[in-house]
């Protein structure tokens, strides 16, 4: 049975409960959170304002991960004076999993590229995931989404210089020295999503949401204003799923003035090479069923 991929033209906070809740799966235990914290200076990320019923319903904790490269947000210092005053901090308990070591290590014996996936060590103090991820574009993978907020997103410093490296190294003072070729680079990032899809197998919610869409990253403290107009909120248990049917809807917006340009972002990174390579290792299905919760 093809997977249900929920949909609502509709952008509000309230509406992201509803989008949420509307996957069916009640989260056990402790849940974590993952979002975008948005580096400093960047204006296209989720605020913490818009996400916070959502967070609220899911009655869980706000994690992120350090980066590995230069900014705000690639020393656990920097990353929670910037939780403060992005206002996550505000709001919400706030969980930097990678803020002391060892990371925790998983394996991944089916990888294509990488045999093993590093991630915050505090990953493990989690139950189930609800993944709240801003679609967009992205300077390097082609776009952002599901898929990427679960391997970049969640890997650890380490192991976000891992995945940029094909397995290579994981010191993230020497990773941009060791880029991968882009196609090991997007399979790399296939086989850490779905290391983590194992490891919280059946416990995950996926929301993407359809708005601000420029061709950059959350992650760039200079990025393009949004070129294409908000399109809405999707939601599965499915991460590739979700991330096709987002990807659909941006061919299908044929009419929109700046489609033209946010494909060319995704085609000439090979972005959509990681719902392949995310598919055949059993990530989940490009195949899906679309609900129209608007009627």
């Amino acid at each position: 049975m093809k997977p249900k991929v929920y949909f609502s033209r509709v952008i509000t906070p309230e509406n992201a409960v509803r989008i949420y809740r509307a996957v069916g799966m009640e989260l056990p235990g402790r849940v974590a959170v993952k979002v975008h914290s948005g580096e400093q200076g960047n204006q296209n990320y989720l605020k913490p304002e818009f996400l916070r019923p959502v967070i609220e319903d899911a009655g869980g904790t706000v994690v992120e991960c350090n980066t590995a490269y230069g900014g705000e947000r690639n020393t656990t210092e920097k990353h929670r004076k910037l939780m403060h005053s992005h206002g996550w901090a505000e709001l919400f308990n706030v969980d930097i999993m990678d803020s002391s070591g060892p990371d925790m290590c998983l394996d991944i014996p089916e990888g294509r590229v990488l045999k093993r996936n590093l991630v915050g060590r505090n990953l493990a103090h989690y139950d189930s995931v609800l993944v709240l991820s801003h679609f967009k574009g992205h300077p390097m993978g082609g776009y952002g989404g599901a898929l990427k907020q679960l391997s970049i997103g969640c890997a650890s410093s380490a192991g976000k210089a891992l995945i940029h490296s094909a397995g290579y190294t994981d010191d993230q003072n020497i990773v941009w020295e060791h880029v991968a070729p882009q196609d090991m680079f997007i399979e790399a990032m296939a086989d850490a999503a779905y290391s983590v899809t194992e490891y919280f197998k059946g416990r995950i919610v996926y929301v993407n949401i359809m708005c601000n869409l420029s061709v950059d990253c959350d992650c760039c403290a200079v990025a393009e204003d949004p070129c294409m107009k908000d399109i809405g909120m999707l939601s599965s248990s499915d991460p590739v799923a979700l991330d096709k049917a987002c990807l659909d809807m941006i061919y299908a917006a044929t009419e929109d003035p700046g489609q033209k340009h946010f494909i060319q972002r995704v085609e000439s990174r090979h972005g959509a090479h990681i719902i392949e390579a995310a598919e055949l290792l059993g990530c989940g299905s490009s195949e899906y069923e679309l609900v129209d919760l608007d009627g």
